[in-house]
């Protein structure tokens, strides 16, 4: 789940700060602090104090791991600095907010009115928060081809790789690259396309030495040098569009033993190209909405809700399982989306006042207008339509996977990576339409959408495990691949007795991932792309 953290720099500005200062201004700091569970908070960092100033603009920049499967909670105090103790306590507070990360993310600037305790404000005082992802998004790709390299088999000719190294500022050559495909028994080898990240190839320094070998391989380690150069990448880039940089690979025992040493073959690179790779951060920062929507499974194998056997039961203290899952992935995505609309259906019940069985029904019972304010909205729609409907059946995924792909086509259309859409479909397990639903699948894997199933109750989820493309490529009917693996299913019951976080981390750790993907492969850039900014 890690892969997915990225590390954010949130700059801090405050207007009309509270004067606590007699016969001067106030001299206020920002400290940040994390929810850390148990109702405790860590301090993350602060930034530096403002002398005499009540609309202070930090230089001190505050520095979060981000993960988009986590709520982070955060807390920004300022407080007026009057000594020079670490201790805030003895400080006076000129207020603060609460928020939670994905929040201050998704929004290009996010201001809040800043208060001494909930709904008392601190005056008209403000704070201002903008984050910027710290990151070199830039990859390095090259083409490379050799000729006339040495022969270093005694039955056949070379089975030649290569390896780039760089330069550390302590002069030792640290690995940045092997090329993954072993060219077999050629001297005049051409490689598959490769990328490196810029910061790992050269740490985003084009001048900093970079030393490659040619190596011919062997199975059991022993690969013998074929030869080796030094270059750095301005030269490097000098390739492309038609013309080679060429190197001589060269062999330093054999140079230093014969004198009418050449060389031991050529190297030559065809292209350099750097490109931009953006992350997950860069499409949301840069404008991108997720819009959410829920299906919930109303067949008869969940059982009557009346009865507390009944998946659809609600417990004395007002929960469920279908209600947990909403609650836990709806509160991740709730900060991606500007609107807070989420649009909420139901499958497999008869629906008044026809009591034909329908496979997508509004839970608000408004189907030209199906959308819940906020997750609380869907929950209510939920509760108040439980007692109005008939469980029945069968269990068919492909409308609803249909009915959201329709959207996410129309966006798509657009050709700009403005809205991405996820899918949330909470189900018992029992799935009629497996072939529909292989079919729908595989034509919302060509559309920005996800699908996460949550799996309640104790049924055999076999059927869901093969839509989730974890064991190999899902295909459709007809045996045509998805484009991209956007399913990801989770068993509710895994989660049973952890802690509620446990289950959206679980099923959203896979989301940034897909988006990128999606856009990547189309090749479209955030709507607003970030500066390149160095660590």
């Amino acid at each position: 789940m890690a892969a997915c953290v990225s590390r954010v720099e949130l700059s801090v500005s405050c207007r009309s700060l509270l004067d606590r200062d007699l016969g001067s201004r106030s001299d206020p700091l920002c400290v940040l602090l994390q929810d850390v569970g148990g109702g405790r908070w860590a301090e993350l960092g602060r930034t530096e104090r403002v002398k005499n100033c009540q609309n202070p603009e930090f230089c001190q920049k505050l520095v979060v791991d981000y993960y988009f499967e986590k709520v982070q909670k955060l807390k920004f105090g300022v407080y007026d600095i009057d000594n020079k103790s670490f201790d805030l306590n003895d400080d006076d507070y000129l207020g603060g907010i609460e928020c939670t990360l994905g929040q201050v993310v998704s929004s290009s600037v996010f201001t809040r009115p800043l208060e001494l305790k909930q709904g008392k404000p601190a005056g008209k005082g403000t704070i201002t928060i903008s984050a910027e992802e710290i990151k070199d998004t830039r990859v390095v790709y090259l083409e490379i081809e050799a000729q006339n390299l040495d022969k270093k088999d005694f039955l056949g000719k070379s089975d030649p790789f290569l390896e780039f190294y760089k330069q550390s500022d302590a002069g030792t050559w640290q690995l940045v690259y092997r090329s993954e495909v072993v060219i077999k028994n050629s001297l005049s080898p051409c490689w598959r396309k490769f990328s490196v990240p810029l910061q790992t190839f050269c740490g985003g320094d084009f001048n900093k030495p970079i030393k490659v070998q040619c190596a011919d391989h062997d199975s059991d380690g022993s690969h013998d040098l074929i030869g080796t150069f030094e270059t750095n990448l301005s030269q490097l880039q000098e390739a492309g569009d038609g013309s080679l940089v060429e190197f001589e690979c060269i062999h330093p025992e054999k140079k230093q033993k014969k004198k009418s040493y050449k060389n031991s073959g050529i190297i030559r690179i065809k292209s350099c190209k750097i490109e931009t790779e953006y992350s997950f951060l860069d499409y949301v920062m840069g404008g991108c909405q997720i819009n959410f929507t829920v299906g919930v499974d109303f067949t008869g194998s969940n059982g009557d809700p009346k009865s507390p056997d009944s998946l659809h039961y609600i417990s004395p203290d007002g929960i469920n399982e279908y209600l947990i899952a909403i609650w836990s992935v709806g509160s991740v995505v709730q900060d991606y989306d500007t609107d807070k609309l989420f649009p909420a259906f139901g499958f497999g019940a008869q629906v008044p006042p026809s009591w034909q069985v329908s496979h997508e029904f509004a839970l608000n019972f408004n189907p030209s207008n199906p959308y819940c304010q906020g997750i609380q909205g869907i929950v209510d729609a939920y509760r108040q339509i439980l007692p109005q409907i008939r469980l029945y059946g069968p269990t068919n995924f492909s409308p609803i996977i249909n009915h959201v792909a329709r959207f996410a086509a129309h966006s798509a259309q657009q050709g700009t990576a403005s809205q991405y859409f996820i899918l949330l479909i909470i189900t018992d397990g029992e799935i009629t339409d497996m072939d529909q639903t292989r079919q729908a699948i595989v034509n919302a894997s060509k559309l920005p959408m996800s699908i996460i199933i949550i799996g309640v109750g104790e049924a055999d989820f076999k059927a869901m495990e093969f839509l989730d493309g974890d064991n190999g490529v899902l295909k459709s009917l007809t045996g045509e691949p998805a484009a991209r693996d956007i399913v990801q299913f989770v068993p509710f019951r895994q989660f049973k007795n952890a802690p509620r976080e446990a289950l959206s981390q679980m099923v959203l750790a896979e989301v940034p991932k897909q988006l990128v993907s999606y856009y990547k492969w189309q090749g479209w850039p955030p709507v607003k792309p970030p500066e390149v900014k160095m660590i």
